[in-house]
């Protein structure tokens, strides 16, 4: 079965930096991949996501400060998270898109929060 193994979150002072990774197992083609967070009492939203042709989008909140990057041979994909606001305290998840089926694969979901 398909599983999704993510690091790397923890607790950083506003101004700091963290990186998420994910590596996904149990699948071979893969379509996108992204990050998506959620705060209490609030969606899950969109953070990055980067398709297998190296497209990329984020969202307008995290633009200029963190950067996804993926290795399609590790199944792997990052999140370079610079600049870490109070706001962006969150779980944040992991999704992979399978390339042919389109299902979608989700994370455990790693806490990330900036605090000082």
């Amino acid at each position: 079965q398909v599983q999704l193994v993510e690091s790397g979150g923890g607790l950083v002072q506003p101004g700091g930096s963290l990186r998420l990774s994910c590596r996904a197992s149990g699948i071979i083609f893969i379509s996108t991949m992204g990050w998506y967070c959620q705060a209490p009492g609030k969606q899950r939203e969109l953070v990055a996501a980067i398709t297998s042709d190296g497209s990329i989008n984020y969202a307008d909140s995290v633009k200029g400060r963190f950067a996804i990057s993926r290795d399609s041979a590790k199944n792997t994909v990052y999140l370079q998270m610079n600049s870490l606001k109070p706001e962006d305290t969150a779980v944040y998840y992991c999704n992979v898109i399978a390339r042919f089926s389109r299902d979608n694969y989700w994370g455990q979901g790693t806490q990330v929060t900036v605090s000082s």
